[in-house]
């Protein structure tokens, strides 16, 4: 087997053999095929596609190049969340304390931010003591007294997937529809859930602009899930918007335990409900009630217990920015459009993410919302708030929200696009 008849096969859109692609992840993860070849292979997979066999394959090879985990120990059903990224998305905050609130384990691998969108892990570590690198036998001990774990994936963890992603980030074939499906999946899988429930965001600021391509991930990657015996449902939601009030990790953080308290944005809140009951379903939990565990503190008791167990204080006064920037309505009306990925830049230049995986982000920095889509604003009203460290960083975050909202004159009609778009299972 060699490298370039690996890549002459898909460059000339051809079927690559089971053989083909369990040698090339293997001498890939071993160091011997460079990094030059496999970018080669990661454009022509980009350019000419994958079929299902292939996808299938390929997901199976970068499972084998490590290790998998096993929660038959667990005494309760174990069911995860993940979604394809987006800003606000801060969902599995509350979501993965609710669910266990209800009766399954959660198990949720997380995570960090990579530009506009933003990271489970780095939210949480806005929390003071935190810990996301936990030892499989600590994720065990806090999964089993808690209900739920919330931690970075281990390095034994699919580590072809580990090589690879950082690969694509630079080359430009992130977008690539089979190398997203298997990479997410590759780590889902050797995580060992027994029901995953995808979130595939669509819209501006997520990496599926329209929703044919939303729907075509998703249902390789429920294919995946489903021949691999994990029982796996999708839901397209909407990131043309911001989900809730803040982008940015302590904003953030704050805001989802507004959610726990029975409080926080009405998005928010439903498509954590929504997503609960699909988790819930899929573990085969049918009498649970999410939104009354919501209401009663059991979510709010779980995401205590969750946050300790992983050295967090959660009574710990949280992170906030040195400076703000206060960005006002330019004319009264109504709020038409908020584009959530100008808003995601904008967090990101503020110091909410990172253009690479060792670059350290801010705590406190990111955009706190005062209106959305559908709210009537009057001149000279805040519209949103830009929080920051580093005042030096406001120009460069302006920049990027310019043309990014519509105020129209007051009177007219506004129709919200429904968070959940479509299910596929």
């Amino acid at each position: 087997m060699d490298v370039i008849s690996v890549i002459r096969t898909k460059r000339d859109r051809g079927e690559l053999s089971p053989e083909q692609i369990d040698w090339v992840i293997d001498a890939y993860t071993r160091g011997v095929v460079a990094d030059e070849q496999m970018s080669a292979l990661a454009m022509a997979i980009l350019l000419n596609g994958m079929n299902r066999t292939e996808i299938a394959r390929w997901t199976a090879a970068m499972i084998a190049s490590g290790e998998r985990m096993n929660f038959d120990s667990l005494a309760r059903p174990t069911a995860d969340k993940h979604s394809t990224g987006g800003v606000g998305d801060k969902i599995t905050l509350p979501l993965a304390p609710l669910v266990a609130a209800c009766g399954a384990a959660v198990p949720q691998l997380s995570g960090r931010g990579l530009g506009h969108t933003g990271g489970t892990l780095d939210k949480l570590e806005s929390i003071p003591g935190w810990r996301a690198l936990l030892s499989n036998e600590e994720m065990l001990h806090v999964l089993d007294t808690t209900g739920a774990v919330i931690c970075a994936a281990g390095d034994g963890l699919a580590p072809a997937d580990k090589k690879l992603y950082a690969l694509r980030d630079v080359t430009g074939t992130v977008e690539a529809i089979p190398l997203i499906a298997s990479s997410i999946m590759s780590k889902k899988i050797a995580e060992g859930t027994g029901s995953l429930v995808l979130d595939v965001k669509v819209g501006t600021g997520a990496f599926m602009k329209n929703i044919e391509d939303a729907r075509e991930l998703a249902r390789t990657m429920v294919g995946l899930g489903t021949d691999s015996g994990v029982k796996t449902v999708a839901l397209l939601t909407d990131m043309s918007t911001p989900l809730g009030l803040t982008a940015g990790n302590a904003l953030e953080v704050r805001e989802s335990v507004e959610v726990l308290a029975g409080g926080g944005p009405a998005d928010v809140v439903e498509l954590t409900i929504a997503l609960a009951k699909e988790m819930l379903d899929a573990a085969g939990i049918k009498d649970a009630d999410p939104a009354k565990a919501l209401a009663d503190g059991s979510a709010m008791d779980h995401w205590r217990r969750m946050i300790a167990a992983q050295g967090g204080d959660p009574d710990a006064t949280l992170p906030v920015a040195r400076e703000q920037h206060v960005v006002t309505a330019p004319e009264s009306g109504v709020l038409t459009r908020l584009d959530a990925y100008g808003v995601g830049v904008a967090a990101w230049r503020l110091g909410a993410g990172r253009a690479r995986k060792e670059d350290p982000v801010q705590a406190g920095a990111g955009v706190e919302l005062h209106a959305k889509p559908g709210d009537t604003v009057t001149a000279g009203q805040p519209l949103m708030t830009l929080h920051t460290d580093t005042p030096e960083k406001f120009d460069y975050a302006l920049a990027s929200l310019a043309g990014t909202y519509d105020v129209a004159p007051a009177g007219t009609a506004f129709s919200a696009t429904p968070i959940v778009l479509d299910r596929i299972a």
